[in-house]
């Protein structure tokens, strides 16, 4: 069989290639011809179309949904955090039970 290796360039993507870098398609981290490849293959494709809809909705949502720390609590944390690294509280390993 003659390898005709320029043909695998326009050949169509499976879903399960598609799968394996849809990632970063949606992050735009893809090269331009697999970028061009996944566009098509989610355009034609409306399990994958769907798939793609669906992250992109997911990343959306959690770009909205940052939640603001209260500052207080912000502050006793870094608090606690330095009392830790000073050595000022003892910590006792939940297994020996005990100080370290």
């Amino acid at each position: 069989m003659t390898r005709r290796p320029w043909l695998t360039r326009f050949r169509r993507l499976s879903c399960h290639e598609v799968a394996e870098v849809i990632q970063a398609f949606l992050d735009d981290e893809a090269d331009e011809l697999a970028a061009r490849r996944v566009a098509r293959h989610l355009k034609d494709c409306r399990r994958c179309g769907m798939e793609a809809a669906t992250y992109v909705e997911i990343k959306r949502s959690l770009s909205r949904r940052r939640p603001v720390p209260d500052p207080a609590s912000v502050q006793r944390l870094r608090a606690f955090g330095e009392m830790l690294a000073s050595g000022q509280i003892d910590v006792e390993d939940p297994e020996t039970g005990e100080r370290a």
